[in-house]
């Protein structure tokens, strides 16, 4: 919930007029974090979106086409939480912008008025080298892009990013002493990975990429 409390001190401070009739979580990982940007914003808080718990995680599913089907299958807008309302979604992170992208598109088409998307934790720049599927670059959304970029990607009114000092306070509000893995944000890793081995991931991302596709054009012609 503090990471909540972060996130509304920065909207308060670049967005000091802001104008937001209801904050809707993206169930269910950014629940707490959405209450308490609420309650701090003096906005409601509102479930707008129905899941179905048959649906993975769409970001760690391999390929985009995927991603892109699952969201839709995954997520149910409340036409009446969205309907000629400005709306701020809040996720926990954004990674490839896929999920966000859509998500922005729900509900425009549940017609809220405006839409406004904020990530529970920092830009994820770098590439996660300890298993979880975000291992090149040039996937990550927010890789050598800006967050105005970003915005105007996923077809957002404006883009809220937690800051990863305001993360960082936030976990160690509850134990001072507490150290964990940021290299996804900052790049700096506990574990320096070998030379070479980022760019032999990227081409073998590529090639299963290019087999992937070539089964899905397959599939197609039969």
């Amino acid at each position: 919930m503090r990471m909540g409390d972060g996130l509304a001190e920065k909207i308060k401070k670049e967005w000091p007029d802001y104008k937001i009739d209801v904050v809707i979580p993206v169930p269910d990982t950014s629940r707490t974090a959405a209450l308490e940007l609420a309650i701090k914003l003096k906005v409601r808080y509102r479930e707008g979106f129905i899941k179905n718990r048959y649906i993975g995680r769409t970001f760690i599913m391999p390929w985009q086409q995927e991603r892109q089907k699952s969201v839709r299958h995954k997520l149910n807008p409340l036409e009446p939480e969205f309907k000629d309302k400005r709306v701020m979604i809040v996720d926990d992170s954004i990674v490839r912008g896929t999920t966000s992208k859509q998500i922005v598109q729900m509900a425009r088409d549940a017609g809220a008025k405006e839409v406004f998307m904020v990530s529970a934790s920092p830009p994820i720049c770098y590439p996660n080298i300890y298993g979880i599927d975000m291992p090149v670059p040039g996937e990550l959304i927010a890789y050598n892009r800006s967050t105005e970029e970003i915005c105007r990607w996923i077809g957002a009114d404006r883009l809220f990013y937690q800051d990863l000092e305001g993360l960082i306070k936030a976990v160690r509000k509850g134990n001072k002493n507490l150290n964990f893995d940021c290299s996804m944000f900052n790049g700096d890793y506990a574990v320096e990975p070998e030379a070479g081995y980022l760019d032999q991931l990227r081409l073998q991302r590529s090639e299963e990429s290019k087999q992937a596709k070539a089964r899905e054009t397959n599939l197609h012609v039969i």
